[in-house]
Formats: structure tokens, C-alpha cells, sequence
């Protein structure tokens, strides 16, 4: 095999950018919007410092950047659609039988009260408090890389309550306040719905928390690898004896042969190695499957821990817990290079449909670098760049 072919010098990428634009096309009603969005897409891909509507419409070569604003307010088309569109390129480009959802959200500092859901609340992104928005996002991950492929924007009590500052970013009469669980329990059912092939799903602390999603999980059969907190409350039956205790406690009873060294997963450095050690919830499960609470430990530090629960296949070793485990960090990937290289925080929109337009073209140009990467990868092992059938049928 020669170097160009595993290193991707050889890629077609203009001829891939039309395969791309071809395939989102259909979201645009007009032809002046698909190509308005078409500019859009080249100015998110280009060198441009700023993703703002001047930059990128003169990226363009447009004296005025009224066609690149109007794509993201007063154009009628919907980000939905496109949304839809998006995932279904990803799950072509990436889809697995062995690929992974993954939950989390982002958080985008903000000056000013009047853009959609701009509040003092946590911030992820900045570790404190902060003036910003909130988006609550799906990636997809596979052996062939990950993107993005869902968003939506949380709309903190206050906003939702006020029906000015609501009329003011326009914000559609049917959207009620949403927890960012039920966000993400949405988000969820709407790509299993769409056939996205998915082995697990995977998310923090707050939303492994949510009781209602780990059931809405269990009654469709999908298995889990979801955070809770060390005081989470872990109720199982000892022999006929009911039990209840708490992630951190049952950690602490842990004999050292219990404890494995195993990879997370590929950092910066090589293998990310952590001791892993699980203990069986007994408590019901659906035919074939079995709980299990996976606590992980620095090998470093034994008092920084970790805490999942699991609802898996019976059989699934602890090195496949700990795998998937690992994957919850590609979200964080997902959204480092949309926001370094592709502007997913240079949204200069403040209604509704201008935020949820600005994230879901950047997750299209996002998932354009994916494909290409995954190309690279399908070369380089040898493997020939089709769709499974399973992610045909998505």
C-alpha cells in the first residue's frame, strides 16, 4: 500500500464536499438557500479566524453579508430536517454494530440577556457559574470515528416562564421548560427510532442520575454504561434480604483481588489505565441481560473514583464495561473541534431558530471531517469504504 493511499493524501475531498451539500440539500426549500448554505458550509471549512456572517460571506466573495444572515433567520427551512439529514450521513460514514450514543452538553458564554436561554447557570465549558447558554448535544462514536448528530438548546425555568423574552428570540409556543435529561431522553429515542446502530449508551453523572431515562432504556433493550454520583442511592437483595447503600460504600468494600488494570480507551500519552473492579446489582432485569455498578480508580490517586451503572448483556466481561466506559470522552472531542476549527461557539444568532440552524450546519461541516477521517482509516486497514447494512437501514 503506498503512503498517499493510508494517509489520505489521495481523498477527492471538493468531490466529497458535493456528496455532502447533495445530501443536506433537500432540507433547503429554495435554491437561493441551498446555495446560501452551501457558502455557509465552505466558510465553516475555511481558514477564517471568526465564523461570523461578515467573515464568512467574505469568504464567500459577497460585498454584503445579508444571504449569510438571512440563512439563519429569515430563510424558511428547517433545522430539523437538516438534523435528520446530518445523522444519517454519520451513520453511513460511521455506523458500527459495535458504535456507541453519547450525551452531554456544552456550555457557550454569552454578554447580554437577550440570545435564546442566556442565563448565569453551570458551565461545563468554563467550570463555574457563568452568562451563557446551554446545548444539550448527541455524539455518535465508532472504531471509525465520531460526531456530532442531535442538539438542542436548554431553556432554563426563568425563559421558559416569560412569555416576552420568549416572543423576543422566538421561541416556538409548543416549547415548554425541559430538564436536560428529558432533552436527552428525546434526543435518545429519536435515534434508535431512526435504526442508528448503537451497542451503548453512554452519559454522565447527571444524566445516569435520571431514573426515567434508564428505564426508557431498559424497556427497548438497549444496554448502558451511565455515571451516577458516589451517594447515588444502590438497592439490590442480598440472598432474601434488601439492601441499600451507595456507590462509594460498596467501593470501600472492594477486596484488592477484585481490583483489574485495564484500558480506557487511547489518550494523548497511550492507553489511559485505570483499576476497574464491578459488583452485580441484583435486582430485575429483562431476559438476557444483567446490572452491574463498574467503579473505576486512579491508579495514582485511590481516592479519585468514578461510578457507573451498567445494564449489559449477560456474559459482558469487565474489559467490555471498561471500554465503553472509555468512550464518554469522544463527545469531548466532538465538540473541542467543532468549536477550535469549525465555530459551533461563534453563533451570532439570538433567536431559537437562528441557534439550532448555526449548531446543526456546523454538525454537517463536523461530520464531513468525520467521513473523510474515516475513509483514511477504512484505507489504511484495508477494510472497503460501504455502508454496513445496518446503518443502510437507518
Amino acid at each position: 500500500m503506498a503512503v498517499a493511499e493510508w494517509t489520505g493524501s489521495r481523498v477527492d475531498w471538493r468531490a466529497e464536499l458535493e456528496v455532502l451539500k447533495d445530501h443536506v440539500a433537500p432540507a433547503f426549500v429554495r435554491g437561493e438557500t441551498r446555495q446560501a448554505a452551501g457558502a455557509f458550509l465552505d466558510g465553516l471549512l475555511s481558514s477564517a479566524e471568526r465564523k461570523t456572517g461578515w467573515m464568512l460571506a467574505e469568504q464567500a466573495g459577497m460585498d454584503r453579508p445579508y444571504r449569510i444572515q438571512s440563512l439563519l433567520g429569515r430563510s424558511s427551512w428547517s433545522a430539523d430536517a437538516l438534523r435528520d439529514r446530518v445523522r444519517d450521513y454519520v451513520a453511513r460514514a460511521l455506523g458500527d454494530a459495535a458504535g456507541v450514543l453519547v450525551i452531554d452538553e456544552t456550555g457557550f458564554l454569552k454578554k447580554g440577556r437577550h440570545s435564546v436561554g442566556v442565563a448565569r447557570q453551570y458551565s461545563g465549558t468554563a467550570g463555574r457559574v457563568e452568562n451563557c447558554q446551554v446545548g444539550v448535544f448527541a455524539a455518535y462514536a465508532s472504531r471509525w470515528g465520531h460526531a456530532l448528530i442531535d442538539r438542542q438548546i436548554y431553556l432554563p425555568r426563568d425563559w421558559a416562564d416569560d412569555a416576552a423574552r420568549r416572543a423576543g428570540a422566538s421561541v416556538p409556543p409548543e416549547v415548554a421548560f425541559a430538564t436536560k435529561p428529558t432533552l436527552a431522553r428525546t434526543m435518545i429515542a429519536r435515534a434508535l427510532d431512526a435504526g442508528l446502530p448503537c451497542a451503548w449508551v453512554l452519559a454522565d453523572a447527571l444524566y445516569g442520575s435520571d431514573y426515567q431515562l434508564r428505564r426508557l432504556l431498559e424497556d427497548r433493550g438497549q444496554p448502558y454504561v451511565l455515571a451516577v454520583r458516589s451517594n447515588q442511592s444502590v438497592r439490590f437483595l442480598d440472598g432474601w434480604m434488601p439492601v441499600q447503600t451507595d456507590p462509594a460504600a460498596v467501593a470501600a468494600a472492594m477486596a484488592d483481588e477484585d481490583w483489574h488494570t485495564l484500558s480506557a480507551g487511547e489518550g494523548t500519552k497511550g492507553p489511559r489505565l485505570y483499576r476497574w473492579a464491578r459488583a452485580p446489582l441484583r435486582w430485575h432485569a429483562e431476559e438476557g441481560f444483567e446490572r452491574w455498578l463498574l467503579i473505576r480508580k486512579s491508579r495514582h490517586d485511590p481516592d479519585a473514583m468514578a461510578y457507573t451503572f451498567a445494564y449489559a448483556p449477560q456474559g459482558t466481561s469487565l474489559a467490555e464495561l471498561a471500554g465503553a466506559a472509555g468512550l464518554r470522552w469522544t463527545i469531548e472531542q466532538a465538540f473541542q473541534r467543532a468549536k477550535d476549527d469549525l465555530g459551533l461557539d461563534h453563533c451570532e444568532a439570538r433567536s431559537w431558530h437562528g441557534w439550532h440552524r448555526h449548531m446543526t450546519l456546523v454538525m454537517a461541516a463536523a461530520a464531513y471531517l468525520a467521513k473523510l477521517s474515516a475513509h483514511q482509516l477504512r484505507s489504511a486497514f484495508g477494510k472497503e469504504d460501504k455502508t454496513s447494512p445496518t446503518a443502510a437501514a437507518a
